[in-house]
């Protein structure tokens, strides 16, 4: 009896081992674990050290690459893009801090709902900067209007591949003429997707994101990795 059961735990290893990495992606736990942390900036910023060195390094980093993306697209006119929307916004660190600069209203996706709640109370949804709030996860996000930039940065780990391609081609359809999609993401520093199961989220391989934007026929513009950060 004893060996018939370490048979089937072998068993059941093995197929686990052989299932693809996505496969384990919990959205159940992952919301569990985003609603028990703080509503706070540096919580969206992953807990990194000091939290206003590595949020302005993230930060100047992507207004960086915004603007060489904009000067290789000369179709796109010149000055703040009109309407953008943020991806995984969290508690809105990167609307405020790097989209907001970038584009006349932002709005904003955001499944954890006391997330969403401090950009609703931001001065910027005040002032008319942050628009339309949805509450609702990526997967299930259905675009409404055309964008001139969907921003989605470290939250498409929490996606399965099929997920991702689905939501990249809406998110293509969804975009203006000269639109564009930008996606700020961790990678595997190896050929092979890891997952996490502490927020049951994956790290993908540079391939892997590749074969995801052709599924979704989208073409990579500038690709680059930000320098810079600890190697975690």
């Amino acid at each position: 009896m004893s060996s018939d059961t370490e048979t089937w735990e072998e068993l059941q290893n093995k197929i686990l081992s052989d299932a693809p990495v996505d496969s384990k992606i919990n959205h159940e736990a992952s919301l569990k674990y985003w609603n028990s942390l703080p509503s706070t900036a540096s919580t969206m910023l992953g807990m990194l050290g000091d939290y206003p060195w590595y949020t302005g390094k993230d930060l100047q980093g992507s207004r960086d690459f915004l603007s060489k993306v904009l000067r290789q697209l000369p179709d796109i006119p010149r000055g703040k893009l009109k309407l953008a929307v943020d991806c995984g916004a969290g508690v809105g660190r990167v609307t405020e801090g790097f989209l907001s600069h970038a584009c006349e209203v932002v709005d904003a996706v955001e499944p954890i709902k006391k997330f969403a709640q401090v950009m609703q109370d931001h001065q910027l949804k005040r002032d008319g900067v942050i628009g339309d709030i949805y509450t609702v996860g990526l997967e299930n996000w259905v675009p409404e209007k055309k964008y001139d930039l969907i921003w989605a940065q470290w939250c498409v780990g929490h996606l399965t591949d099929a997920q991702l391609t689905d939501t990249l081609l809406r998110c293509r359809e969804a975009l203006t003429e000269t639109g564009i999609v930008g996606l700020k993401e961790n990678i595997s520093l190896n050929d092979d997707d890891e997952y996490d199961d502490e927020d049951s989220a994956v790290t993908r391989a540079d391939v892997k994101f590749r074969q995801i934007f052709a599924a979704a026929n989208m073409v990579v513009i500038k690709s680059e990795i930000q320098t810079g950060y600890p190697r975690r």
